[in-house]
């Protein structure tokens, strides 16, 4: 298991947790993604179990979707955790690509061009 994303997720979290409780961003934004990954782990893990059974499948775009607006440390930990869609080639750089896009926008978000928009999660 390659347990980067893992630690990568983690440390990106608590990240989050540790600017929020000193004020950079608002607490409402640390709770989107928080609820956002829970919801996209759950996605990957439903996906995993159709997946065995031969079932239907979630549409790959959805799951780059909830990585994108948020979820993506969700993604990540699932991924290694229940060994779905790791090996996956072209499925994981659209993800990291995903990844990239999210905290880039985070990042403008909370750079001074942006942070007139934190009203937004208040």
């Amino acid at each position: 298991m390659n347990k980067f994303s893992i630690y990568l997720s983690v440390v990106f979290l608590g990240l989050m947790v540790a600017a929020m409780n000193m004020g950079y961003i608002p607490q409402n934004l640390v709770l989107g993604y928080l609820v956002f990954s829970i919801v996209t782990f759950i996605i990957y893990a439903f996906d995993k179990s159709k997946a065995k059974r031969g079932a239907w499948r979630i549409p790959e775009n959805t799951l780059h979707f909830w990585a994108l607006i948020g979820g993506w440390p969700g993604a990540a930990i699932a991924q290694q955790t229940l060994r779905h869609k790791s090996h996956k080639r072209r499925f994981r750089i659209v993800f990291w690509f995903t990844v990239l896009v999210n905290c880039g926008a985070l990042a403008w978000l909370i750079s001074s061009n942006g942070t007139h928009l934190f009203d937004l999660f208040k």
